[in-house]
């Protein structure tokens, strides 16, 4: 069976070249690849799942205090069986809240990227959260850096479309399942809507990505890798030269089924007014335009989050 490839990022400085191009390789038949090397310190991550865990015991009520309604689950807390993946009959088995960018209230951005907010019950949820979603945003820019640069644009293209980008960590919590039978699964099969997502030290098997051959293969990290996906937006920027591979979270058919399962994918989405049109780079005579409309990240966003009945 074929195997999403690991790769280390500390050969971007050492062997550009062959990372490069190993690194696209791997997105273009998979539009997935773990990233070994990245440096980010694993108390950080730790620190982080423990914050968060600690969140997701408390009391129902307590958590709902914090679901801000109408806001399509953009900040805090989403209770269970609300997000359902696009054309499925189920809900998705999970519950899950949103951290954002901290962005200055005179941003020109402010009137759509709302400002954090913070479980007191959890005093340093805020300090631990928004550590891990600032040093996965800076892990997503060094990926883009090499992306870019396999299909020849330059290295810091995406830094000035993504520095004020709406990204998102979502620490999520699935519950132990304990009913025999159940129709839904912990995240029925999706593609992302944004760039690239990061996926930190998923806590049990259940992740697998739909091959061009039409298998699921699974995907298990070791040591310190995170696998990182390309998203819909990124897709649609790079005329599907960068495809976004569709994936989900099964039910693990052993006793994991009755622990809970946490994990924490950061989605890095560029600033809310990118231009999502296909890049002239990425066209060409084997590969014609696919998009012939224009639309910006933040209007992709709003009709995405609809389909998958978050707003």
């Amino acid at each position: 069976m074929k195997k999403v490839p690991t790769l280390d990022i500390r050969r971007y400085d050492t062997d550009r070249a062959n990372f490069v191009a190993e690194l696209g390789a791997a997105y273009r038949e998979f539009g997935f690849c773990g990233i070994s090397g990245h440096g980010i310190p694993l108390e950080l991550i730790n620190g982080a799942y423990d914050a968060f865990q600690r969140f997701f015991a408390l009391p129902a009520e307590v958590k709902m205090q914090y679901h801000l309604k109408g806001t399509g689950g953009a900040r805090g807390y989403t209770p269970f069986k609300v997000e359902t993946a696009k054309d499925s009959k189920h809900a998705d088995l999970k519950e899950f809240w949103h951290i954002g960018r901290e962005i200055s209230r005179d941003s020109k951005f402010a009137d759509v990227m709302a400002p954090n907010v913070w479980p007191a019950e959890v005093p340093d949820f805020k300090q631990k959260g928004y550590a891990l979603f600032d040093a996965l945003d800076q892990l997503g820019s060094r990926v883009l850096r090499a992306l870019a640069l396999h299909i020849e644009l330059p290295e810091n293209f995406f830094e000035d479309k993504t520095n004020q980008g709406n990204s998102i960590l979502r620490p999520i919590h699935y519950p132990p399942i304990t009913e025999e039978n159940i129709p839904n699964v912990r995240a029925g099969a999706h593609e992302d809507i944004n760039f690239i997502t990061l996926l930190v030290g998923a806590s049990a098997e259940g992740l697998e990505v739909l091959s061009r051959e039409g298998e699921w293969l699974p995907i298990t990290t070791e040591g310190d890798t995170i696998v990182v996906n390309i998203g819909d937006m990124l897709q649609r920027l790079t005329n599907h030269v960068y495809p976004s591979t569709t994936h989900r979270v099964v039910n693990p058919q052993n006793e994991n089924a009755r622990k809970p399962r946490y994990s924490v994918p950061y989605f890095l989405h560029p600033n809310p007014d990118v231009v999502l049109d296909p890049l002239p780079q990425c066209i060409t005579p084997d590969n014609p335009r696919r998009y012939e409309t224009s639309i910006t990240s933040h209007e992709y966003l709003l009709e995405r989050l609809r389909e998958i009945k978050l707003i």
